[in-house]
């Protein structure tokens, strides 16, 4: 990626990508079980760590992204799988437990709300396989500080946009209807599943496994 390349078309799909990889809609519906019985001060504080932590895993990946895959010997098709793998199995628990078991809440309960701040509600809820492997892949591309930049800057607003819709949850609970997120979940997982089976495939064909893939 670099400047000659870059117009608005390109930042808009990099922007998309990164709504899909770390934005609000995955991390909703975990974020208000496994927050369900707390105050509004704790449930803001769980909100911002989560949200933080979020946000600086990804700037880490940005700028040692590419350093660690050369550290540790993966390449960007591997990457993509993985990715693909673990999305898969976020969307088959959207799918299959929207809205989580009693047990699962008791069990939420009586964890530090810090912890679960960190995970799974930061990693890999709100920054999700999607994201890091956009992530790790972009940063094996950046060739100048400009493009550093501009990733860096669209992660940091993916995080403001997190910390609006989270940090005013308690405003935004009174429009949200539960069974409607339960249906909007179930559907979001179908997607979730769809993008984890490209992801799957792009990561075959950039490792010449296969190759004609439609669109490609």
């Amino acid at each position: 990626m670099d400047l000659e390349s870059l117009d608005f078309y390109v930042v808009f799909d990099l922007f998309v990508l990164l709504l899909i990889g770390m934005g609000p809609k995955i991390a909703l519906v975990p974020f208000l079980d496994l927050t369900s019985g707390m105050e509004k001060e704790m449930q803001k504080k769980v909100a911002g760590k989560m949200v933080k932590t979020a946000v600086g895993v990804a700037l880490v990946l940005v700028f040692l992204g590419s350093l660690l895959m050369r550290l540790l010997h993966f390449t960007p098709g591997a990457v993509s799988i993985a990715g693909g793998i673990i999305l898969m199995l976020l969307a088959l628990h959207m799918l299959i437990g929207a809205g989580g078991s009693e047990e699962h809440k008791e069990k939420a309960a009586s964890r530090d709300p810090m912890q679960m701040a960190l995970y799974p509600l930061a990693v890999p809820y709100l920054l999700n396989p999607a994201g890091i492997a956009v992530l790790v892949t972009v940063s094996d591309q950046l060739d100048s500080v400009l493009m550093f930049a501009l990733v860096a800057g669209l992660v940091l607003l993916m995080g403001v946009i997190d910390m609006a819709v989270f940090k005013n949850l308690d405003k935004l609970a009174k429009q949200l209807d539960p069974s409607r997120l339960m249906v909007t979940e179930a559907v979001f997982g179908v997607l979730l599943a769809a993008l984890a089976v490209q992801l799957v495939l792009d990561g075959l064909e950039t490792l010449g496994i296969i190759s004609g893939l439609p669109g490609h």
